[in-house]
């Protein structure tokens, strides 16, 4: 039977656990910037009963900041993981996913009560599972509202009162369950509250990565694929082509790169039957129609057309003759590409821009 989870916890795991061990080598940022976050948190986990003596309290608290797609998510998974490892011969660690939009409530006063359990009893009796917790709270403008510009169809009396909450809590942790590390993230930082970011050990903002820290993501993607199949791992040492890849993505996310090459996967039926037969025309094809995001418009093959030996199409016309019903998918599936034709759509412009990375 699965266990049930408190109010507002999304997960519970127990780490170090071998399916968390991508998190941390799957995000392409510089090295010294892992080395930043994996010793903030060491110090935290092993220090902190100590360092919460200093006047100077120390919060266990670590905040990722920048735009969607960045990986600030998979990155603090990671960060729990290799802490986890780190920590391994002291005991084992708790990672704890918080859902932040489970705690504002209509109801006047029930947000910051909501929070105050959270805070006050549902953390301190994970926290005393096991000798280390983290608490990942993703997207912590919904939890940490920047109360000087608390809307008044929010109700700003709530939001004020559950921010100070939050602050309490946070506070009070920090005092007596020092050996908890706290990592958010946010898209928007300038709508986190000014007294919540001030009580972070480490703020650390990433942005859209360069050309080469695309290359870098694309390289590592062609790796992994090359361990299913083999035939596609020269792919990942071919330099120019990567390079000349990486440069048509310039202003794409960490997220929307890896897509790309998923998208490469499904450019021609061949290769989707086969992806050993990828190459970099299919990449390219893959980043002209911007990653897998594109409008379709006119007429697209028929079934018979893309597979001419299916047995579905051969027995919808089989049946056709003797008058069965067909479902209109099967219908459209089967028909002549002329019978279904849409008219053309232009395509969306998407955003983007240069944005120096890390």
């Amino acid at each position: 039977m699965k266990a049930v989870l408190p109010p507002g916890v999304l997960s519970l795991h127990v780490l170090p656990a071998d399916h968390h061990d991508r998190d941390w080598d799957n995000i392409v940022v510089p090295r010294e910037v892992k080395e930043r976050l994996l010793n903030q948190a060491l110090l935290t986990l092993l220090h902190g009963r100590k360092l919460s003596m200093l006047a100077g309290l120390p919060h266990g608290l670590i905040v990722l900041s920048g735009p969607s797609g960045t990986g600030k998510t998979t990155l603090a998974r990671g960060l729990a993981q290799v802490a986890a490892l780190a920590l391994a011969a002291r005991g084992a660690t708790t990672l704890v996913e918080i859902n932040p939009h489970a705690f504002p409530s209509d109801m006047l006063g029930e947000s910051q009560r909501n929070i105050t359990r959270l805070m006050q009893d549902t953390i301190p009796e994970i926290v005393a599972r096991r000798p280390h917790t983290v608490v990942l709270i993703d997207e912590v403008e919904a939890f940490a509202v920047r109360r000087s510009t608390a809307s008044f169809e929010t109700n700003p009396v709530d939001v004020h009162r559950a921010t100070d909450a939050i602050l309490l809590g946070i506070d009070e942790i920090a005092r007596s369950l020092p050996n908890v590390l706290f990592v958010t993230t946010t898209n928007f930082i300038e709508a986190v509250d000014d007294a919540f970011l001030s009580r972070a050990d480490l703020v650390l903002h990433f942005e859209l990565p360069d050309v080469a820290t695309i290359g870098r993501i694309i390289t590592h993607s062609l790796v992994e694929l090359g361990a299913q199949w083999p035939a596609l791992m020269p792919l990942a040492g071919q330099r120019q082509d990567i390079a000349d890849l990486a440069a048509s993505c310039e202003g794409w996310d960490g997220r929307r790169v890896r897509k790309l090459v998923l998208a490469g996967l499904a450019q021609r039926t061949a290769v989707a039957r086969d992806p050993g037969q990828l190459t970099f025309e299919d990449l390219q094809a893959a980043a002209r129609k911007h990653g897998g995001v594109e409008w379709v418009g006119g007429a697209a093959p028929s079934a018979h057309e893309l597979f001419p030996e299916s047995r579905l199409c051969k027995r919808y016309d089989d049946e056709s003759e003797h008058g069965h019903a067909h479902s209109a998918d099967t219908v459209r599936a089967c028909a002549p590409s002329h019978l279904h034709d849409s008219p053309e759509q232009p395509p969306v412009p998407l955003a983007s821009g240069t944005v120096k990375g890390n």
